[in-house]
């Protein structure tokens, strides 16, 4: 066995290195810049107040690129280490299978190579529920309670969206009559969010103020509607590929998902506590959905280890089915791992065919290109009304400007401008105007 598991991490993590240099996106962008350019402490003072998200995640980052660099592997490698762990305590928790489910899991695998702070969370989560049911028994001691309270808080303070499952792991504690830990748990949660009450009502405040005007802002966040709420389950079983015709791909990622979560739900009726621990956070992320939409996917990748337990126990110990659902999400992440159309969005290649060193575009969204371009000069085309061209033609990203409801071509045709040329890379384009 010991051979067995050696192999399956070996396997997952040389199965992460594939294309883990692919170009960062927007996100990824961001953790970049933020951790170049701000200190640790304005990194709390003057960034996070305008983000939607708690420092501790970006702290990370910095110290890892103050000794390993900025390039795309450097920055994405904390989250490929991340997984590992996480796959570490799911093998502790639910034995080889269930680890072997979420290595290998095409929505895993993927975020296993994204920098940001949803693997980080996953790790800590998992790590959490570990020293959870240890907490469970009836012979468990301080140090359980303590390593559970200390991933604990730093899930939260690696990512808000912990609380969703928090809130039934607190419930748990409760209903199994550890009112110690219970209480001690929730004293702590409390101090932890009261320390960062000012922080909170600083981005709640900007959200607020955000949500006005980024007019389609919402429908990125995700609201409470049917696509969101299929999606979760969708992702967890497919990963992030998609491809054309779209019927095919809807029908067989629906089969493939209804196959998955056959056993997710078996696997529910055999194991109460689980079950619960995967639906209430997703019941709880609905109804905080109703209020400020946060209702997207990725957003409960914790979840998946829960899943994979749960498949692994709905198995019923068929190995044919195992061996149906691991070969599945191996082809799964091999597909996006392998045909770099299911990338991420390739500002790397954007940067070299673009023309001039002036562009214009929605400044928000212009990290990743000063990540490959730190010269580049940036003109808001939000602005582009106001402006009157010096030079005939200008270049102009028109990425995201569509989330702000701004017509931008309406406008530069206002402005004397005609469209000369498009030219696009994965996921993104570039246009050249022309004045009149």
């Amino acid at each position: 066995m010991k051979n067995k598991l050696a192999a399956l991490f070996i396997v997952a993590f040389l199965i992460r290195l594939i294309a883990l240099n692919q170009s960062l996106w927007l996100d990824e962008g961001t953790t970049a810049r933020v951790a170049k350019d701000f200190s640790y402490l304005n990194i709390v003072t003057k960034f996070s107040p305008f983000d939607f998200h708690p420092p501790l995640y970006y702290w990370t980052i910095k110290a890892w690129m103050s000794i390993f660099g900025n390039s795309e592997i450097a920055i994405r490698f904390p989250s490929v280490i991340f997984s590992l762990l996480a796959g570490w305590f799911v093998y502790l928790l639910g034995g080889f299978w269930s680890a072997a489910f979420f290595l290998f899991n095409p929505l895993i695998v993927y975020y296993s190579q994204e920098a940001r702070m949803y693997m980080m969370a996953t790790f800590f989560l998992t790590a959490a529920l570990y020293y959870l049911f240890k907490l469970l028994r009836k012979n468990d001691t301080v140090c359980d309670l303590v390593l559970f309270l200390f991933f604990l808080s730093f899930s939260f303070l690696t990512f808000y969206g912990a609380v969703f499952l928090i809130v039934p792991m607190f419930i748990v504690l409760f209903y199994k009559k550890k009112y110690k830990a219970f209480i001690i748990s929730c004293i702590l949660f409390s101090a932890i969010c009261l320390s960062l009450s000012p922080l909170l009502l600083a981005q709640f405040i900007h959200s607020r103020e955000a949500l006005k005007i980024v007019v389609n802002w919402h429908q990125i966040l995700g609201g409470v509607n049917l696509k969101n709420l299929l999606l979760i389950p969708i992702k967890f079983a497919v990963g992030r590929i998609s491809f054309s015709p779209k019927i095919v791909y809807y029908f067989s990622s629906a089969i493939w998902t209804l196959f998955i979560f056959y056993f997710v739900i078996r696997g529910s009726f055999k194991d109460k506590f689980l079950a619960f621990l995967l639906i209430g956070p997703i019941l709880l992320g609905i109804i905080f959905s109703f209020f400020s939409p946060l209702l997207q996917y990725f957003r409960f990748l914790y979840l998946v280890p829960l899943v994979s337990m749960l498949v692994f126990i709905g198995t019923n110990k068929n190995k044919l089915f195992r061996y149906i659902i691991i070969s599945g999400f191996v082809f799964l992440s091999l597909v996006y791992l392998l045909d770099p159309v299911y990338w991420r969005e390739d500002w790397k290649n954007l940067v070299k065919i673009l023309p001039g060193n002036e562009v214009y575009m929605v400044p928000s969204s212009s990290n990743p290109l000063l990540y490959y371009s730190p010269n580049l000069k940036i003109k808001n085309l939000l602005d582009v009304r106001k402006i009157r061209p010096i030079a005939k033609e200008i270049t102009v990203v028109p990425y995201t400007a569509d989330i702000y409801g701004f017509n931008y071509k309406e406008a530069l045709k206002e402005n004397g401008f005609s469209l000369k040329s498009e030219k696009s890379v994965r996921g993104l384009s570039y246009e050249v105007w022309k004045h009149l």
